[in-house]
């Protein structure tokens, strides 16, 4: 496993991604979208576990440096955020992994976490022709999915103050009314950041490690890490 500090220029403006690269040095590419926390150690360490499984795993860094370990730090990071500004951050990234001669296969997945699964389901709606596989963990988004190609794997929190039933409902609701195919899980006595280990007060780790293989086996089906002979 390879892993660089990747740089980019939009807008005058340095853009950064951490991207980890499998030991054969292509495969399938995924999108990482960390949480309000930011890119930290945690999602770093996500790309690593991705890229051993045999993906290209690629995380924005949309906080530009900054992260935050307390809930009133990420709340003042995830204020000084301009969506518009980070969506075209993002899609410079999904455009970066589409030329990529380490990415594999016609079509990316994406992953993402709280309000990175917001960015990463706003993406496959307006950028349905990139994507063939979707993860959210605890975050969603509100609206149509057109034309999209992608099947969903989604994972939430039993009790959630974040996120509400009924906006999963309507999610699924949505993502049924595209023809698309979804699972959506419940871990039961969860709470938002289940997922993440980082944040032993929430971290829950049966739920983590039985989400985490949910989403390795739904990645190795939908977007199979073979690599093509050379």
């Amino acid at each position: 496993m390879v892993e660089q500090t990747l740089t980019l220029s939009q807008d005058g403006n340095d853009l950064r991604a951490h991207l980890a690269l499998p030991e054969a040095g292509r495969g399938p590419g995924l999108l990482v979208l960390h949480s309000w926390w930011g890119l930290n150690e945690f999602f770093k360490d996500i790309c690593r576990r991705l890229a051993g499984e045999g993906f290209v795993a690629l995380a924005p860094d949309l906080y530009h440096g900054a992260t935050a370990a307390t809930i009133p730090g990420a709340k003042l990071l995830r204020k000084g955020l301009e969506r518009e500004r980070a969506s075209r951050e993002i899609a410079a990234w999904i455009d970066y992994l589409r030329i990529s001669p380490a990415v594999a296969g016609p079509l990316l997945g994406e992953i993402g976490f709280s309000i990175g699964a917001d960015f990463a389901l706003q993406m496959v709606a307006e950028r349905p022709q990139d994507f063939g596989a979707v993860v959210v963990f605890y975050g969603l988004r509100t609206g149509t999915f057109p034309r999209t190609q992608a099947v969903f794997l989604a994972h939430f929190a039993e009790i959630d103050p974040y996120v509400s039933e009924e906006a999963v409902q309507k999610l699924e609701e949505n993502l049924r009314q595209a023809s698309a195919e979804v699972n959506c899980y419940e871990y039961p006595g969860t709470e938002h950041w289940f997922f993440e280990k980082d944040h032993p007060d929430t971290y829950q780790d049966i739920a983590a490690e039985l989400a985490w293989q949910r989403t390795v086996d739904f990645l190795r089906e939908r977007l199979p890490p073979q690599v093509p002979p050379q």
